[in-house]
Protein backbone atom coordinates (compact mmCIF):
# COMPACT_ATOMS: atom_id res chain seq x y z
CA UNK A 1 0.00 0.00 0.00
CA UNK A 2 2.95 2.28 -0.59
CA UNK A 3 2.33 5.75 -1.97
CA UNK A 4 4.41 8.62 -3.29
CA UNK A 5 3.22 10.91 -0.48
CA UNK A 6 3.63 10.88 3.28
CA UNK A 7 5.38 7.91 4.89
CA UNK A 8 3.72 5.33 2.62
CA UNK A 9 2.24 3.10 5.31
CA UNK A 10 -1.38 4.21 4.96
CA UNK A 11 -3.72 5.68 2.36
CA UNK A 12 -2.27 8.90 1.01
CA UNK A 13 -3.76 11.99 2.63
CA UNK A 14 -5.71 10.16 5.34
CA UNK A 15 -4.49 12.61 8.02
CA UNK A 16 -4.70 15.75 5.90
CA UNK A 17 -6.82 18.39 7.62
CA UNK A 18 -7.29 16.31 10.76
CA UNK A 19 -6.52 17.77 14.18
CA UNK A 20 -4.13 15.92 16.48
CA UNK A 21 -3.53 16.83 20.14
CA UNK A 22 -0.30 15.56 21.71
CA UNK A 23 0.18 16.09 25.43
CA UNK A 24 3.83 16.23 26.41
CA UNK A 25 4.55 16.95 22.77
CA UNK A 26 7.19 19.64 23.22
CA UNK A 27 10.12 17.20 23.34
CA UNK A 28 11.17 13.57 23.03
CA UNK A 29 8.69 11.04 21.73
CA UNK A 30 5.82 13.51 21.63
CA UNK A 31 7.75 15.98 19.48
CA UNK A 32 8.80 13.22 17.10
CA UNK A 33 5.17 12.17 16.71
CA UNK A 34 4.19 15.80 16.12
CA UNK A 35 6.69 16.11 13.29
CA UNK A 36 5.41 12.90 11.70
CA UNK A 37 1.79 14.08 11.74
CA UNK A 38 2.83 17.48 10.43
CA UNK A 39 4.53 15.75 7.48
CA UNK A 40 1.14 14.15 6.75
CA UNK A 41 -0.48 17.62 6.48
CA UNK A 42 -2.38 17.33 9.76
CA UNK A 43 -3.08 20.22 12.13
CA UNK A 44 -1.07 19.50 15.27
CA UNK A 45 -1.35 20.97 18.77
CA UNK A 46 1.26 20.01 21.36
CA UNK A 47 1.32 20.82 25.04
CA UNK A 48 4.13 21.33 27.51
CA UNK A 49 4.26 22.22 31.19
CA UNK A 50 6.62 25.15 31.62
CA UNK A 51 7.22 28.38 29.75
CA UNK A 52 10.71 27.23 28.73
CA UNK A 53 9.36 24.01 27.20
CA UNK A 54 6.65 25.85 25.32
CA UNK A 55 8.98 28.53 23.97
CA UNK A 56 11.60 25.99 22.90
CA UNK A 57 8.99 23.87 21.13
CA UNK A 58 7.50 26.88 19.41
CA UNK A 59 10.92 27.63 17.93
CA UNK A 60 11.66 24.02 16.93
CA UNK A 61 8.30 22.66 15.76
CA UNK A 62 7.48 24.92 12.86
CA UNK A 63 3.82 24.80 11.88
CA UNK A 64 2.70 23.24 15.17
CA UNK A 65 0.48 25.03 17.68
CA UNK A 66 2.07 24.98 21.15
CA UNK A 67 0.06 25.34 24.36
CA UNK A 68 1.01 25.28 28.03
CA UNK A 69 -0.82 22.59 30.00
CA UNK A 70 -0.43 20.82 33.33
CA UNK A 71 -2.38 17.56 33.04
CA UNK A 72 -3.05 17.70 36.80
CA UNK A 73 -5.25 20.77 36.19
CA UNK A 74 -8.74 19.66 35.13
CA UNK A 75 -9.88 23.25 34.60
CA UNK A 76 -6.97 24.01 32.25
CA UNK A 77 -7.69 20.81 30.32
CA UNK A 78 -11.35 21.75 29.92
CA UNK A 79 -10.40 25.23 28.70
CA UNK A 80 -7.96 23.80 26.16
CA UNK A 81 -10.47 21.32 24.75
CA UNK A 82 -13.21 23.96 24.66
CA UNK A 83 -11.10 25.94 22.20
CA UNK A 84 -11.16 23.17 19.59
CA UNK A 85 -13.77 22.89 16.86
CA UNK A 86 -12.76 19.29 16.15
CA UNK A 87 -10.36 16.66 17.39
CA UNK A 88 -9.51 13.50 15.51
CA UNK A 89 -6.69 11.93 17.52
CA UNK A 90 -5.39 12.33 21.08
CA UNK A 91 -1.84 11.18 21.81
CA UNK A 92 -1.10 11.06 25.55
CA UNK A 93 2.66 11.48 25.97
CA UNK A 94 2.82 13.67 29.09
CA UNK A 95 4.79 11.92 31.80
CA UNK A 96 7.50 12.20 34.43
CA UNK A 97 9.91 9.91 36.23
CA UNK A 98 11.49 10.71 39.60
CA UNK A 99 14.13 8.00 39.84
CA UNK A 100 15.27 7.39 43.41
CA UNK A 101 12.54 9.49 45.07
CA UNK A 102 9.46 7.48 44.14
CA UNK A 103 9.43 5.43 47.35
CA UNK A 104 8.26 8.61 49.08
CA UNK A 105 4.45 8.58 49.16
CA UNK A 106 4.11 12.23 48.17
CA UNK A 107 6.36 11.78 45.12
CA UNK A 108 4.61 8.50 44.29
CA UNK A 109 1.22 10.22 44.31
CA UNK A 110 2.41 13.08 42.11
CA UNK A 111 3.95 10.79 39.47
CA UNK A 112 0.78 8.70 39.29
CA UNK A 113 -1.33 11.86 39.12
CA UNK A 114 0.61 13.10 36.10
CA UNK A 115 1.23 9.87 34.21
CA UNK A 116 -1.97 7.94 34.84
CA UNK A 117 -4.68 10.24 36.14
CA UNK A 118 -3.54 12.99 33.77
CA UNK A 119 -4.07 10.61 30.86
CA UNK A 120 -7.56 9.84 32.13
CA UNK A 121 -8.38 13.54 32.62
CA UNK A 122 -7.37 14.46 29.11
CA UNK A 123 -9.03 11.42 27.53
CA UNK A 124 -12.32 12.10 29.30
CA UNK A 125 -12.30 15.78 28.35
CA UNK A 126 -11.55 14.92 24.71
CA UNK A 127 -14.17 12.16 24.54
CA UNK A 128 -17.07 14.21 23.10
CA UNK A 129 -14.99 15.63 20.25
CA UNK A 130 -13.39 12.28 19.50
CA UNK A 131 -16.80 10.59 19.45
CA UNK A 132 -18.02 13.16 16.94
CA UNK A 133 -15.16 12.30 14.56
CA UNK A 134 -14.87 8.59 15.28
CA UNK A 135 -11.37 9.33 16.52
CA UNK A 136 -8.59 7.52 18.31
CA UNK A 137 -6.54 7.72 21.48
CA UNK A 138 -2.96 6.46 21.70
CA UNK A 139 -1.53 6.30 25.21
CA UNK A 140 2.11 5.89 26.18
CA UNK A 141 2.77 2.75 28.18
CA UNK A 142 6.29 1.38 28.80
CA UNK A 143 8.41 -1.71 29.27
CA UNK A 144 7.57 -1.06 32.92
CA UNK A 145 3.95 -1.86 32.09
CA UNK A 146 5.16 -5.47 31.99
CA UNK A 147 7.71 -5.69 34.83
CA UNK A 148 8.68 -3.72 37.93
CA UNK A 149 11.37 -1.15 38.64
CA UNK A 150 12.79 -0.97 42.14
CA UNK A 151 13.89 2.65 41.83
CA UNK A 152 10.74 3.79 40.03
CA UNK A 153 7.70 2.20 41.72
CA UNK A 154 5.44 5.15 40.88
CA UNK A 155 6.46 5.24 37.23
CA UNK A 156 6.05 1.46 37.01
CA UNK A 157 2.65 1.53 38.71
CA UNK A 158 1.46 4.37 36.50
CA UNK A 159 2.56 2.59 33.33
CA UNK A 160 0.98 -0.66 34.45
CA UNK A 161 -2.15 1.41 35.01
CA UNK A 162 -1.88 2.91 31.53
CA UNK A 163 -2.03 -0.58 30.03
CA UNK A 164 -5.20 -1.43 31.95
CA UNK A 165 -6.73 2.00 31.37
CA UNK A 166 -6.15 1.58 27.65
CA UNK A 167 -7.95 -1.76 27.61
CA UNK A 168 -10.77 -0.47 29.78
CA UNK A 169 -11.42 2.69 27.74
CA UNK A 170 -11.29 0.63 24.55
CA UNK A 171 -14.20 -1.41 25.90
CA UNK A 172 -16.07 1.55 27.36
CA UNK A 173 -15.87 3.74 24.25
CA UNK A 174 -16.08 1.20 21.44
CA UNK A 175 -19.76 2.06 21.10
CA UNK A 176 -18.75 5.68 20.45
CA UNK A 177 -16.51 4.54 17.58
CA UNK A 178 -13.39 5.59 19.49
CA UNK A 179 -10.43 3.24 19.29
CA UNK A 180 -8.01 3.30 22.24
CA UNK A 181 -4.53 1.78 22.02
CA UNK A 182 -1.09 2.33 23.51
CA UNK A 183 2.52 2.07 22.48
CA UNK A 184 5.02 0.60 24.94
CA UNK A 185 8.41 2.16 24.16
CA UNK A 186 11.55 0.28 24.99
CA UNK A 187 14.75 2.07 25.92
CA UNK A 188 14.57 5.31 23.94
CA UNK A 189 17.10 8.14 23.86
CA UNK A 190 15.12 10.95 25.54
CA UNK A 191 15.58 13.34 28.43
CA UNK A 192 13.84 10.86 30.76
CA UNK A 193 16.56 8.28 30.15
CA UNK A 194 19.56 10.64 30.21
CA UNK A 195 20.69 9.57 33.68
CA UNK A 196 20.88 5.94 32.59
CA UNK A 197 22.55 6.76 29.28
CA UNK A 198 25.16 8.80 31.10
CA UNK A 199 26.10 5.64 33.02
CA UNK A 200 28.19 3.85 30.40
CA UNK A 201 27.91 0.44 32.06
CA UNK A 202 24.12 0.52 32.27
CA UNK A 203 23.79 2.00 28.79
CA UNK A 204 25.80 -0.86 27.29
CA UNK A 205 24.01 -3.50 29.38
CA UNK A 206 20.60 -2.35 28.14
CA UNK A 207 21.80 -2.32 24.53
CA UNK A 208 23.12 -5.87 24.92
CA UNK A 209 19.84 -6.99 26.52
CA UNK A 210 17.94 -5.63 23.50
CA UNK A 211 17.61 -7.93 20.49
CA UNK A 212 18.64 -5.18 18.06
CA UNK A 213 21.63 -4.34 20.29
CA UNK A 214 20.96 -0.62 20.50
CA UNK A 215 18.73 2.02 22.05
CA UNK A 216 15.82 3.43 20.06
CA UNK A 217 15.28 6.95 18.77
CA UNK A 218 12.11 8.99 19.38
CA UNK A 219 11.32 9.09 15.65
CA UNK A 220 11.16 5.28 15.64
CA UNK A 221 7.98 5.49 17.76
CA UNK A 222 6.18 7.79 15.33
CA UNK A 223 5.33 5.15 12.75
CA UNK A 224 3.62 2.98 15.36
CA UNK A 225 1.51 5.90 16.57
CA UNK A 226 0.45 6.92 13.07
CA UNK A 227 -0.35 3.30 12.25
CA UNK A 228 -2.64 2.96 15.28
CA UNK A 229 -4.43 6.19 14.29
CA UNK A 230 -4.75 5.24 10.62
CA UNK A 231 -7.58 3.45 8.77
CA UNK A 232 -5.27 0.45 8.37
CA UNK A 233 -5.68 -0.17 12.12
CA UNK A 234 -9.48 0.18 12.01
CA UNK A 235 -10.00 -3.22 13.72
CA UNK A 236 -7.38 -2.68 16.42
CA UNK A 237 -8.41 -1.42 19.84
CA UNK A 238 -7.34 -2.22 23.39
CA UNK A 239 -3.84 -3.19 22.22
CA UNK A 240 -0.52 -2.42 23.88
CA UNK A 241 2.07 -2.34 21.10
CA UNK A 242 5.70 -2.74 22.22
CA UNK A 243 8.17 -0.72 20.19
CA UNK A 244 11.26 -1.96 21.96
CA UNK A 245 13.85 -3.35 19.57
CA UNK A 246 12.99 -6.84 20.79
CA UNK A 247 13.68 -6.12 24.48
CA UNK A 248 10.68 -8.12 25.66
CA UNK A 249 11.55 -11.02 23.37
CA UNK A 250 14.93 -11.72 25.00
Amino acid sequence: MASDEGMGFWPSGCFAGQHILISGGTSGIGAAVARAFLAENAHVTVTGVGDADVLAAARELKGVTVRQLDVRDAKAIAELIAGFDRLDHLINCAGVIRRGDELRPDVFADVVDINLTGTMRLSTAAHPLLARQGGTIVNTASMLSFFGGGLVPAYSASKGGIAQLTKSLAIAWAGDNIRVNAIAPGWIETALTKAIRDDGTRHRAIAERTALKRWGRPDELAGAVLFLCSPIASYITGTILPVDGGYLAV
